[in-house]
């Protein structure tokens, strides 16, 4: 029987947690969460749900996975936000998996995201495949934002859901863009990336035109419309923070008089 640690990494998440971790009952076989600093009652929930719990100071997304996976004690490590939650679905494809010899190194989920009252089934957000089970001395995160799990081969798929609950307003969607823009732009800085104009006027609107209408956005009515406007508005601030942060180092390069 292959056995599963989910691990979580938490920063004030005393709304989500209670939810994440009761979808994990009887499918986990060890819950390990890393903390980076939570002053609301995210200790307390977790320690009620038995889980091992971890202070890290933050660093990036990709590192503190990276370190909740070599905290765990099994191989196979599935790798959860503290907004998702196992369907019900989900969970009978993890057990399966759990009872047969794994075919793959790596196995993706589709995640579908409630936003504002709803599910969203187009707009590029569904069916968002995300590999979240892997074998840890195969794979590994990296990047500072988007972290993503490097490693050789296919990815395998299993049936059900994980479901997203990713804002509760429009104002805390708002805030994750600016927040995570500003990340974008100093990983796209550190990448070396210069041309910051050119894609700021260029790519906005078309990251509109194509949420809205290639992705199918129209079809999730005025939350498909939100969400294309917020995904181009991600795209001008991006490369206007990058261009912010080019300025910034070419004055810091000036010779002072």
């Amino acid at each position: 029987m292959n056995r599963i640690s989910v691990c979580l990494i938490t920063y004030n998440e005393e709304h989500n947690l209670p939810r994440a971790l009761a979808s994990l009952e009887g499918v986990a076989d060890e819950i390990v969460v890393v903390d980076s600093g939570s002053t609301d009652r995210t200790e307390e929930i977790v320690r009620k749900h038995g889980a091992a719990l971890y202070f890290r100071e933050w660093t990036s997304y990709g590192e503190q996975k990276n370190f909740a996976a070599e905290c765990a004690k099994n191989r196979w490590i599935f790798s959860m936000d503290a907004d998702e939650e196992l369907s019900s679905a989900l969970q009978t494809s993890l057990l399966n998996w759990k009872n047969s010899p794994p075919k793959f190194t790596v196995y993706e989920v589709a995640r579908k995201t409630w936003y504002l009252g709803a599910w969203i089934n187009h707009s590029g957000w569904y069916p968002d495949f995300q590999r979240r089970l892997y074998d840890r001395e195969e794979a590994r995160f990296s990047g500072i934002i988007h972290e993503s799990l490097r490693f050789v081969g296919p990815p395998g798929r299993l049936n059900g859901d994980l479901l997203h609950y990713t804002v509760r307003s429009f104002a805390e969607h708002q805030a994750k863009v600016e927040k995570y823009t500003q990340l974008a732009a100093q990983q796209l800085h550190w990448e070396g990336k210069r041309f910051w104009r050119p894609a700021m006027l260029l790519a906005t609107p078309w990251r509109f035109f194509h949420t809205l209408v290639f992705r199918g956005g129209f079809l999730d009515g005025h939350r498909g419309v939100l969400i294309a406007r917020m995904a181009a508005r991600s795209v001008r601030l991006k490369y206007a923070k990058l261009g912010k942060l080019l300025k910034a180092k070419k004055l810091e390069r000036r010779p002072t008089s």
